[in-house]
């Protein structure tokens, strides 16, 4: 299927882009901020194919259905605030009510960006969790009743919380440096961030889990409970790449300790072929010789050798 449609999977790479114009990450004053603003009571609903937005994370969405367009269009003209729900499945080209899940994120539109193939790139940041009410409105776009979901958070001064989020930062630096496609910035963004909130919502954004278990974390409206939670497959994650990395580094030595018996068998084959010999004593000497002239580290020096001796045992 072409992949011009509504929105594109996302991740530390994406967003952390050299082009990207916005470093996303968010104060303790701009949480401050949106806690103060006020949910509508109807929103614009905007489903998308392969993304949960999180509260604070600004991500980057291409748009390609009709509906979809006109919706952004109309919208960023007036008070560019959409509510975003995720599609249970994302095959689905023109999703109803039930295609969509219920629980999503209010959005305000950042930037809208026409591309030359006619769809539309638009930067959107999550604000708060709602919960989706009655639809009011099917064309020429969604619009619906909505909730407004209030977030429980434990108080500032609770260590037990405090450090589990600060567990979730480092198992989530842990998997950055790992992994050798997220850019080195992206070290910088985790460690700069000043709200714990923010933190589990940025790490549950870009963690390498399903769609249902990130829509999973979203509905979570205790931060406490989502950020165990978000530990537990952060966990699961950091094991699954400690373990492919363990493989990858297996395989590496197998190839490169058949490589080096391959290029040794070459050698002492060409010492032979030079001798025309089929193996005497006088020709494992002169093998012997051949081999003090080469260049060879220690490691195949000894393999060699030790080769000569199989010769001689012959």
């Amino acid at each position: 299927m072409k992949r011009n449609k509504n929105d594109f999977n996302f991740s530390l790479s994406n967003v952390l882009d050299e082009e990207t114009e916005m470093f996303p990450l968010m104060s303790n004053e701009d949480e401050e901020q949106i806690n103060k603003e006020s949910t509508p009571n109807t929103l614009p609903i905007l489903p998308l194919r392969n993304t949960v937005l999180f509260p604070g994370v600004i991500i980057p969405i291409t748009i390609g259905r009709d509906r979809s367009i006109n919706l952004i269009k109309e919208t960023y003209k007036g008070n560019k605030i959409i509510g975003v729900l995720s599609q249970k499945d994302p095959k689905i080209e023109l999703p109803t009510e039930n295609d969509m899940n219920k629980v999503g994120t209010v959005a305000h539109i950042l930037k809208m960006l026409r591309m030359p193939d006619g769809n539309i790139t638009a930067i959107i940041q999550g604000r708060k969790r709602f919960e989706l009410g009655e639809i009011v409105q099917s064309d020429p776009y969604y619009k619906a009743n909505v909730t407004e979901l209030v977030e429980a958070k434990p108080h500032t001064t609770d260590e037990e919380f405090n450090a589990l989020v600060d567990s979730v930062k480092d198992m989530a630096l842990d998997i950055i440096e790992l992994s050798p496609n997220i850019p080195s910035e992206a070290t910088i963004a985790i460690k700069n961030i000043e709200s714990p909130s923010f933190v589990i919502n940025f790490v549950s954004s870009n963690m390498n889990v399903s769609l249902k278990e990130k829509q999973s974390l979203l509905e979570n409206t205790d931060l406490n409970d989502r950020a165990s939670k978000a530990l537990s497959l952060l966990t699961k994650e950091l094991q699954m790449l400690e373990m492919k990395n363990e493989i990858q580094s297996k395989v590496k030595v197998d190839l490169d300790k058949q490589q080096r018996e391959f290029y040794l068998h070459q050698q002492m084959k060409a010492i032979q072929e030079e001798l025309g010999g089929n193996g005497s004593q006088k020709e494992i000497d002169e093998m012997r010789k051949q081999g003090d002239k080469k260049k060879w580290n220690k490691e195949i020096e000894n393999a060699f050798d030790k080769e000569l001796r199989k010769l001689q045992r012959m």
